[in-house]
């Protein structure tokens, strides 16, 4: 059978040999924590604790906002210190709640459930509760992804095992050393949406954990893998829905609106442990990568933790590095300062010793069409970020610029150097933002 795929795309190295054969390692948090109130699509969380509380493990520190929005809660036990400014991944600041760690690790008690006794609503508000949101991207909060409209629509979940991205493997691990809470998250999900049928959808780089996968879903009713083609972005929603279902989402739509709903494998495990055993999202894997890492491997890291900490804690830094990423190598976000805490969005710390992006001087564009060949949403890269470039929002819209997944296809094969998808990311914030204003 022909392994499923998407139109475009490209086929970088994927160095993930540096760290994928690390087994997932434990973290212990650092000696202050500071937890942004603003770790998902919508509204920030509201803080419900005053500096000088006391505060245990587990407990919750910041309510929802609103409905999109989504609670924060403490990961160590000890005392607040206020609320402080940090910056985040993306050079914004946020504010974050800072606790001091008493060491002692007070944890609150967490009530157990069996999917059996649970209806759908009671699961979404376990979900809700524990302030899971998509830790695969932008951190949509999950409650509202699995309350759809019109939810006797939804014909497909699948759950992303792709992980396209250069470098990142803590999805890989999670599917080696932890398949039976993917089934059972997905389970879970399953039961929200009982006519969906179940995909889990892995690329074939992967064949031991398609494998692991396939022989923990053969007693499980309904839940099926499928092998996509290794090719990236194949892990971005739009392409992944494409690949499996034959069904098109452009930016204007969700995936619900096609019949599907998407989580990536750490999301799926956060569902099982919110519904399941009762505990709110707290930790998540973080790949630390890169030639200029110590100790490359997969961290299992407490959220809230200060990236400073959280490298200092696996080995250090090897010599000087000349660029630090968030996130991986195509969309992540270089960093200029490690001071800044880790996420539920977070999924990685790249330590390159060399940064041959900056090296390279862009030149005229040469026509050459191979932007064009690798845009995975059929556009015209080169022709949207000169009109990016110049201001032109009327023909950047002409020209379906918001249909960009900003995957960075386009500037990694131009041979001109040009930072297309950085001229398209700038425009597309802007117009957003008159979108959301409006």
């Amino acid at each position: 059978m022909k392994n499923l795929t998407f139109h475009g795309g490209i086929h970088p190295d994927d160095h993930k040999i540096i760290s994928k054969d690390q087994p997932i390692k434990a973290v212990h948090a650092g000696e202050k924590m500071y937890y942004s109130v603003s770790q998902h699509i919508g509204a920030p969380a509201k803080p419900i604790v005053a500096k000088g509380d006391h505060v245990c493990r587990g407990q919750m520190i910041a309510e929802a906002g609103g409905f999109v929005s989504a609670p924060v809660y403490a990961t160590v036990s000890g005392t607040v210190e206020g609320i402080v400014k940090k910056r985040m991944p993306a050079g914004n600041y946020a504010d974050c709640i800072a606790v001091a760690n008493d060491g002692a690790m007070e944890e609150t008690p967490y009530e157990t459930a069996s999917i059996d006794d649970l209806t759908k609503e009671q699961i979404i508000s376990r979900i809700s509760a524990a302030g899971v949101v998509g830790m695969g991207g932008a951190g949509f909060p999950t409650h509202v992804k699995l309350s759809p409209r019109e939810p006797e629509k939804i014909e497909y979940i699948l759950v992303n095992g792709a992980e396209c991205e250069p470098y990142l493997t803590s999805d890989y691990r999670r599917m080696l050393e932890t398949p039976e809470k993917i089934v059972q998250g997905l389970q879970v999900i399953h039961k929200v949406f009982p006519a969906a049928k179940c995909y889990i959808c892995i690329e074939d780089n992967k064949p031991d954990c398609i494998a692991m996968m396939q022989e923990k879903c053969k007693d499980a009713d309904g839940i099926e893998v499928k092998i996509l083609r290794t090719k990236y972005p194949q892990g971005a929603e739009r392409m992944l829905i494409y690949a499996v279902t034959g069904r098109k989402v452009n930016s204007r739509m969700l995936p619900a609106d096609v019949g599907c709903i998407v989580d990536n494998i750490d999301t799926v495990v956060a569902i099982c442990q919110a519904v399941l055993y009762g505990e709110p999202l707290m930790n998540r894997i973080i790949t630390v990568t890169g030639n200029g890492a110590a100790v490359p491997g997969n961290y299992y890291v407490p959220i809230g933790m200060l990236m400073s900490e959280v490298i200092e804690h696996v080995g250090g830094i090897k010599g000087q590095p000349e660029k630090i990423i968030a996130g991986g190598p195509m969309m992540g976000n270089a960093m200029f300062s490690l001071d800044i805490p880790v996420t539920k969005t977070s999924s990685a710390i790249l330590i390159l010793s060399r940064d041959e992006v900056s090296q390279m001087e862009p030149t005229a564009c040469m026509n050459c069409g191979r932007c064009v060949q690798a845009c995975p949403g059929g556009i015209l890269p080169t022709r949207v970020a000169d009109f990016a470039d110049h201001g032109d929002e009327a023909q950047f819209l002409a020209f379906q610029g918001m249909e960009c997944c900003e995957c960075g296809c386009c500037s990694y094969v131009c041979p001109a150097k040009r930072h297309l998808t950085q001229s398209i990311r700038s425009m597309r914030k802007i117009l957003l933002a008159k979108r959301k204003k409006g």
